[in-house]
């Protein structure tokens, strides 16, 4: 069975972190993600609003990293929720619980709306190739400081694979 899911988009609403009783951080945002294809009648896209979860470190990254604007990717499972509404109706929710979170702008492009890193922090090393540039993330354990990063000066574009 596979139950992966990979979206790209903006939050909503700046991250709101909390902690488990056991002092498990969990921070919950929703993304604006567009749909690929355009409505017959209108020639707009329609825009999905989809609830994210993060967990301990990814959680404590998105809080410290994301606001409401930033454009993020977000790597993880579809999950199903049963609950029970203040009428005591049953109610079904869905969510992505984020197991990679990874900012979907360029540094540049993010600096100049204001966030100020360009990596990204999951439990995986590496990055899925995104639209935008790629930027290392950070090591597991702990979200590195802005200062362990440097701009490539000599680049030339030119990939060596």
């Amino acid at each position: 069975m596979l139950n992966r899911i990979i979206l790209m988009g903006r939050l909503t609403r700046d991250p709101e972190l909390r902690h488990t009783g056991s002092g498990v951080a969990v921070a919950s945002f929703s993304l604006a993600v567009d749909r690929d294809f355009k409505d017959k009648t209108t020639g707009q896209r329609t825009t999905d609003f989809i609830d994210v979860v993060a967990w301990r470190q990814t959680g404590e990254f998105v809080s410290r990293y994301f606001q409401k604007g930033s454009l993020a990717v977000v790597e993880g499972r579809l999950q199903m929720r049963d609950w029970q509404d203040k009428d005591g109706n049953k109610r079904r929710s869905a969510e992505v619980v984020a197991d990679n979170v990874y900012f979907g702008s360029s540094r540049r492009d993010s600096e100049s709306q204001g966030n100020s890193y360009g990596g990204g922090y999951g439990d995986s090393g590496y990055a899925p190739s995104a639209p935008s540039s790629y930027a290392p993330p950070a090591s597991q354990g702990a979200s590195a400081p802005i200062s362990d990063f440097a701009e490539l000066t000599d680049d030339d574009g030119d990939l060596p694979f």
